[in-house]
């Protein structure tokens, strides 16, 4: 497939992500063994603010390929967002480009992480998209949720829209789910099905890694 995101790509992005994450802030991974070693996997990460993708890429056991809103693609981010094997994405439209290259990332074993949530927000879970359940039935790969606490709250001194330096993130994996329902069905009902079914698993997790972290 052409363009398909640079698995060599997504390894450099992650070492890059663990030298800044832990270099700027002082993150506590929880649960990461829980991640399946190989295979296709959908990493399925609240939303709260903008650090969250980068500390998921420098915490993550394996290389991930995130989608990213095209408008953060500006610059002299667009060349190094795409060598490190990152998603661009339209949320404005049915980027068949963006879907064509996602489940190519999950064809070929990848690990592809998305913001079921669309956008930035409480972090909460509770607006899900379709997108999450869609690459799960039609991937057919697990989905582990993954909470980001402490990214949102506090804004640092130096830099507004940054936790303040050296603070504490916590990272918390979850255990792997099937979106379907083992009948292999990819309707619009098995869909909705689908994204109900995730809702409820990533709003369970969400709930369970705040009383872990007493966050």
């Amino acid at each position: 497939m052409t363009g398909l995101p640079s698995a060599r790509g997504a390894e450099v992005g992650r070492r890059i992500g663990v030298g800044l994450m832990y270099g700027l802030w002082k993150p506590r991974v929880l649960g990461a063994w829980r991640v399946p070693a190989a295979g296709p996997v959908l990493l399925a990460v609240n939303h709260s603010h903008n650090i969250d993708g980068p500390m998921v890429m420098g915490v993550a056991p394996r290389p991930t390929h995130f989608l990213i809103k095209q408008e953060a693609f500006v610059g002299p981010l667009d060349p190094f967002l795409t060598g490190i094997g990152q998603v661009k994405v339209d949320r404005n439209t049915t980027d068949r480009t963006a879907v064509s290259r996602a489940l190519g990332v999950l064809q070929q074993g990848g690990v592809l992480g998305i913001f079921p949530e669309g956008t930035r927000g409480e972090g909460d879970f509770a607006a899900l998209r379709a997108g999450l359940a869609y690459f799960a039935l039609r991937g057919g790969a697990p989905i582990v949720p993954v909470a980001v606490l402490g990214s949102s709250g506090q804004d640092g001194r130096l830099i507004k829209a940054l936790p303040p330096l050296r603070s504490r993130v916590d990272v918390v994996f979850g255990d792997p789910f099937e979106a379907g329902d083992g009948s292999g069905r990819r309707t619009r009902k098995a869909l909705d099905e689908a994204t109900e079914r995730i809702q409820k698993q990533l709003t369970a997790h969400l709930e369970n890694a705040r009383r872990l972290t007493g966050r």
